[in-house]
């Protein structure tokens, strides 16, 4: 079975509070892109049951297998089922550490792949449940369609916007990674007084570039102001929105046609 998971693109990414556990509450509209895609190959193999192979093209990993995202989706499965010997091939075209959703799509392809090819018959709502576990935004890409999103980005509600008519490109500087943990240290917290939702579906995008923000930017630009002037240049090429997506590093420029 081949699947191509694809990347995803945050429009406005507001932190409107902090949870006693530690992590923050936030809102964002995610959009998926399919311009660039990783290629997951799954199959059943001989062997016996709940044994995995995995190998690696594309873009280097820099981590072992059993920490692969991949690796980790189905063990997750295994732990509830009983599943066949699979072996997996991730041929790696997203970028990392780019706050495009790379490895979590990764691991929610690979959490449907074998829904399907071991006849578990779980609901979408089971498939979210079990990706919620191995990222807040991994539920995304179960259903991969435009949503507003909530909590840590697992509550989500669909909405409709469609893009088709902008061509979408992005940036990500080969020297310049975002720790995650890195971007939400010292973040500002506060609610907007308009939501990504009500900006999104109301506005022409045209409006977002004075409208919509990704609070991440404020520290990140500061680390890194380099990723600053990507985005103005995306605005000097005639970009319509230009913004940081998800924690960075990646610049998304959305250009009418």
């Amino acid at each position: 079975m081949r699947l191509y998971p694809p990347a995803k693109i945050n429009l406005g990414l507001n932190i409107v509070g902090k949870r006693p556990d530690g992590y923050h509450d936030l809102e964002t509209v995610f959009y998926p892109i399919d311009s660039v895609t990783d290629i997951l190959d799954v199959d059943i193999i001989e062997g016996e049951s709940g044994t995995v192979t995995l190998t690696l093209d594309g873009n280097a990993i820099d981590c072992d297998a059993e920490k692969n995202l991949v690796v980790r989706a189905y063990r997750l499965l295994s732990n509830d089922h009983s599943l066949p010997a699979m072996s997996i091939n991730l041929c790696k075209r997203t970028p990392m550490q780019a706050g495009m959703g790379g490895g979590s799509a990764d691991a929610a392809y690979m959490l449907k792949a074998v829904n399907e090819l071991a006849e578990l018959q779980l609901s979408v709502e089971q498939l979210e449940a079990y990706a919620l576990k191995l990222g807040a935004d991994a539920p995304f890409f179960i259903q991969c369609r435009p949503c507003f999103a909530t909590g840590v980005g697992e509550k989500m509600t669909p909405i409709y916007i469609d893009l088709s008519a902008y061509d979408i490109r992005f940036v990500k500087p080969a020297d310049i990674s975002v720790s995650t943990a890195d971007a939400f240290r010292n973040i500002p917290v506060g609610k907007p007084s308009r939501s990504c939702e009500d900006i999104v579906l109301h506005e022409p995008v045209e409006n977002w570039r004075h409208l919509l923000k990704n609070d991440f930017e404020t520290t990140v630009f500061a680390k890194f102001p380099q990723l600053e002037d990507i985005k103005q240049s995306f605005y000097n090429q005639g970009a319509v929105y230009a913004t940081m997506t998800g924690s960075g590093s990646a610049i998304v420029g959305i250009f009418r046609k």
